[in-house]
C-alpha cells in the first residue's frame, strides 16, 4: 500500500525530539519529509528529507512554504500549540486535516476544554476564580495548595504549585508569560492517582487504545510534577470504562471528531475521575510505541496516510485495538535530570539490546546542558524506555533493573538523575503473594 504515498511530500510542523519518530516513520514509508521550525538546530530536522526554518506559528509563511515546495500533505508533530496552526494551514491549502476549527476551539485551550467536559458530565479539577486584577474577595476564597497554569500551554511550561498567597502573584505572572492568549487557571493541587487515556479515531469510529497509570516526581517542590513513567493497563481501567468512557465518546462524537488521535489526562481520587488536560495529536510520552508492539497498528503511519490521502488506511480498530493489551503488561520509564551539564551516561547500551525494551527515545546526550529553568517541564527528560512483558512480575524486575543500571553524571561526577517511581506500589505487587 506504500506505493500510494511513495515519493509524496509531507510538511511536518514542529521539530522537537519527540517528533523524530514521526519523521523516521514517514521516511520508512517512502515519504519525503519537510520539517519546519524557527530553530535551525532542532533535533527532528536532522532526520528530515529537507529542513526548513519557517516558524511553526507563522501561518502565511507555512502556506507559502507548502506552495513553493508543492507538498502533498501537512501534519502537526508533537506540540499542542501547533494544532490550531495545522488546522488553518490545511484549510487554506485544501489538504486533509483531522481537526476542524470547532474541534480546535474545544480541545486546544484548557479552559474551553474544561467547560466542554462539564457539559458531558466529565468532572474537571476544582477551580478557583481569579483574574489578573487579583481582587481581594477572590483571593480570600482560594484554598491552598493550588496549581497555577496557562490556559493554552503544554509540557509543564508556565505551571507552578503555590502553597500560600505570598507566591501567587509570581505564579500568575509566570503563567501569563507562557500563554499566547494571556489566560490562566488556578486549580486545586491534586495529590492522588494520575492516569492517561489514549483514543484512536478512524472514519468516525472511536476506540480507547490504552488506559494507563502515570507516576510523577515530587522531588522538585514548587514545580509542576513531571512524569517518571507509566504502567499499562491501569488498575482503574474497569471503573473508567464503567463510569467515564461513554461520556467521553459522546463528547468526541458531538464535537465532530472522525479521525486522529487524542489523549485525556485525569486524576483518580476516592472513586471519581477528574480530567485535567487533553491533546489532539501524537503525545510526547508516545503510548503509540507500546500500541504498535501489542496491537500491531501504528498511529504514526495512520496519521501520515491521512495527511497524504485523506484515509488512515486498512486498520480495523474493532478487531485490532485492545486497551487491556491482550493480557500483556507494559510500561514507560522516564529518566529526569537535575540542572547541570551531562558528563557521562551509563546503562542505555544494555537497554538497546534487550528484547523487552521495544524502544529508547533519547533527547539529551553527553555534553548537553540542563538549564536551571527546565526542571518542572519535559525538557528535563533525558530518555524514555518502552517495555513490554508477559507478566507483572517480569515487568517489575525489568523496571527495577534499569532504574539501578541507567546513570547520568555531570562533569564533576555528581549524580544528575531524579529518583524513579515505586515499582511495587505502581503494579500493585504489595498485595500479590
Amino acid at each position: 500500500m506504500n506505493n500510494v504515498i511513495d515519493g509524496k511530500k509531507l510538511l511536518i510542523l514542529g521539530a522537537n525530539p519527540e517528533t523524530v519518530p514521526l519523521v523516521e516513520t514517514a521516511d520508512s514509508m517512502g515519504v519525503k519529509t519537510l520539517v519546519t521550525s524557527n530553530r535551525p538546530d532542532d533535533m527532528a530536522k536532522k532526520y528530515a528529507w529537507k529542513a526548513c526554518d519557517v516558524d511553526g506559528l507563522d501561518v502565511p509563511g507555512l502556506i507559502a512554504l507548502a506552495n513553493d515546495e508543492k507538498v502533498d500533505g501537512v501534519l502537526v508533530g508533537v506540540a499542542d500549540i501547533l494544532v490550531p496552526v495545522y488546522c488553518k494551514v490545511c484549510e487554506a491549502l485544501g489538504l486533509p486535516c483531522y481537526a476542524t476549527q470547532e474541534i480546535v476551539d474545544i480541545f486546544s485551550y484548557k479552559d474551553s476544554f474544561k467547560a466542554a467536559c462539564q457539559r458531558y458530565g466529565i468532572h474537571g479539577i476544582p477551580e478557583f476564580y481569579l483574574d489578573a486584577d487579583m481582587k481581594r474577595e477572590d483571593l480570600d476564597r482560594i484554598v491552598y495548595p493550588v496549581m497555577v497554569k496557562p490556559a493554552d500551554s503544554y509540557s509543564g511550561l508556565g505551571m507552578s504549585v503555590v502553597y500560600s498567597e505570598e507566591g501567587l502573584k509570581a505564579a500568575v505572572e509566570k503563567a501569563l508569560s507562557a500563554s499566547r492568549k494571556k489566560r490562566f487557571i488556578v486549580e486545586k493541587y491534586m495529590q492522588c492517582d494520575d492516569m492517561g487515556m489514549y483514543y484512536t479515531f478512524k472514519d468516525g469510529y472511536c476506540s480507547a487504545s490504552c488506559i494507563y497509570d502515570r507516576f510523577t516526581t515530587d522531588e522538585q517542590p514548587g514545580a509542576s510534577r513531571v512524569c517518571l513513567g507509566g504502567v499499562y493497563p491501569s488498575k482503574h481501567i474497569d471503573e473508567y470504562f464503567g463510569r467515564m468512557h461513554n461520556n467521553a465518546v459522546r463528547m468526541f462524537r458531538e464535537a465532530g471528531i472522525r479521525d486522529g488521535v487524542l489523549m485525556l489526562s485525569a486524576f483518580y481520587d476516592d472513586g471519581e475521575f477528574y480530567v485535567y488536560d487533553t491533546g489532539f495529536r501524537l503525545q510526547g510520552e508516545a503510548p503509540h510505541i507500546i500500541m504498535k508492539a501489542v496491537h500491531g497498528f501504528d498511529q504514526r503511519e495512520m496519521l501520515i496516510r491521512f495527511a497524504l490521502t485523506g484515509s488512515e488506511g486498512d486498520v480495523d480498530l474493532r478487531t485490532q485495538d485492545d486497551a487491556k493489551l491482550r493480557g500483556k503488561h507494559a510500561a514507560t520509564l522516564w529518566f529526569l535530570l537535575k540542572k547541570g551539564r551531562i558528563g557521562k551516561i551509563e546503562g542505555l547500551d544494555e537497554a538497546e539490546r534487550d528484547p523487552k525494551v521495544i524502544a529508547n527515545i533519547q533527547r539529551l546526550y553527553e555534553g548537553d546542558e540542563v538549564l536551571a529553568e527546565w526542571p518542572g517541564t519535559e525538557k528535563q527528560v533525558m530518555t524514555r524506555l518502552y517495555i513490554v512483558c508477559d507478566s507483572k512480575r517480569e515487568l517489575a524486575e525489568t523496571l527495577r533493573h534499569y532504574m539501578n543500571t541507567v546513570h547520568a553524571y555531570d562533569s564533576e561526577g555528581r549524580d544528575m538523575l531524579l529518583k524513579g517511581f515505586d515499582v511495587e506500589k505502581a503494579l500493585g505487587l504489595e498485595v500479590i503473594q
